[in-house]
């Protein structure tokens, strides 16, 4: 299929805010550990030098001067100084971005993008079928150069999306670059429902069912009982997970959706800079039927949640490409102004204690898929796997190979007696001469 590669981040909705972080408290609570000025960074020292930058900006600067920016990047800037990208300071109007993500309906312009934690590029990962993004013709590999008159490569993911969002049926520039060539696109806001689940009967003779998940958020597990119930009753006996291209999402919206899977037992574990530990666990009812996991590597952070569970509890067979990678967990954090903050707060193990962070889920099978055919490599792979063409080609490999050792063996044998028969006819004429 005709999917280039992407070395990127895990996207997120465009239009919508970040899904892969754990909005509540740490251990259910949030614990603040006393303030210890004298080894602080907000000290008389940096006090001081803001108002010294502040009174050199207000004498200097050529425009006017927009206080509460100021400030907001201050608040950024103090977040960024931790150098990880996942942390970040949102504004309030930013915050309410992201909590109004949760409910799968927003209005924005209906796209999945990542970002480049290295670079910074932002690039539209897929397109929503039927809504202004579509319309307006942007494209999978899009980078995203500006929004408005504003260059946002580098800036928090979140924050522009906030920026892409707005009202219903209003419209924003959006800049991309396409095949090395710069355009602007004009796109009008509208309301977006994304659709997390699709699916169907892939092979009616074999039973096999398919089921995509987009991404993790608070609608997505309903969504996914009442398709497998659906598939459950045209008879279906084996089925197909797709991961491919999902970003990740709410960390409880994934647990909920593998303890409808999985057997009794860990679904995965977290772990603090104290050492705390948290557990998910899944009860004793499970899907009792053949699985295969499709991933890739822009499956990240809750997705390869679920991909590491099912591998690690051996109740699947994890075919594709190595994932991204995102083996940590965001907690936001809302302040009293209604502004908030996220902290990258825990590592995340798989079942069986394993931190991907900058590794991936390694598939049980790697298959790439070739970008220049229109076929799904990927997907072929698992049907053959569950059709039980796979052993099939095996055992005739298999077969054909010894068919080949035996022949060679056959062949040698009479070269030898040939070889020997030769011989013997040598000795006999040096005893004649």
């Amino acid at each position: 299929m005709n999917k280039k590669k992407s070395r990127f981040a895990a996207g997120f909705v465009l239009g919508m805010a970040a899904m892969s972080v754990v909005v509540c408290g740490i251990a259910g609570g949030i614990y603040l550990a006393k303030w210890d000025r004298k080894n602080s960074a907000v000290n008389q020292k940096t006090e001081y030098k803001m108002e010294l930058l502040e009174t050199l900006m207000n004498s200097y600067y050529l425009k006017d001067v927009d206080r509460q920016d100021i400030e907001n990047g201050i608040y950024k800037g103090m977040v960024a100084g931790l150098g990880d990208p996942y942390s970040a300071y949102y504004t309030a109007e930013e915050y309410r971005t992201l909590t109004e993500s949760n409910s799968g309906t927003y209005c924005g312009i209906g796209a999945y993008v990542s970002q480049d934690s290295k670079t910074g590029v932002i690039t539209v990962v897929s397109v929503i079928q039927n809504t202004p993004a579509q319309r307006a013709g942007l494209q999978s590999q899009d980078i995203i150069f500006k929004v408005g008159d504003e260059e946002v490569t580098g800036i928090d993911l979140n924050t522009v999306v906030s920026k892409i969002k707005g009202d219903n049926d209003t419209e924003i520039q959006i800049t991309i670059c396409r095949d090395g060539q710069f355009q602007t696109i004009s796109v009008q806001r509208g309301t977006i429902t994304v659709p997390t689940i699709e699916y169907r009967m892939i092979d009616e003779t074999n039973k096999t069912g398919y089921i995509l998940i987009s991404e993790f958020n608070e609608t997505t597990c309903k969504q996914f009982i009442a398709a497998v119930e659906d598939l459950k009753e045209q008879g279906m006996k084996s089925v197909i997970f797709d991961v491919r291209n999902n970003p990740g999402g709410l960390y409880k919206a994934v647990c909920d959706t593998l303890d409808y899977i999985l057997p009794e037992g860990t679904l995965v574990y977290t772990e603090d800079k104290y050492g705390h530990q948290e557990k998910m666990t899944s009860d004793e009812k499970s899907l009792d039927m053949p699985i295969v996991v499709l991933q890739n590597q822009n499956s990240a952070s809750a997705s390869e949640i679920f991909s590491g569970a099912i591998q690690d509890f051996g109740a699947g067979t994890i075919v594709g490409e190595t994932s991204f990678g995102k083996g940590i967990v965001q907690n936001i954090i809302p302040l009293s102004d209604g502004s908030a903050i996220k902290l990258t707060i825990q590592n995340y193990f798989t079942p069986s204690g394993k931190n991907i962070h900058g590794k991936g889920i390694v598939p049980d099978i790697p298959v790439e898929d070739n970008a220049q055919t229109q076929s799904d490599e990927v997907l072929e792979k698992a049907e053959s796997l569950l059709n039980g063409n796979e052993n099939k080609e095996n055992k005739k490999n298999l077969q054909s190979n010894e068919t080949g050792e035996k022949n060679r063996a056959q062949k040698n044998n009479k070269n030898s007696k040939n070889n020997k028969s030769s011989q013997k006819k040598i000795e006999k004429s040096k005893k004649k001469k």
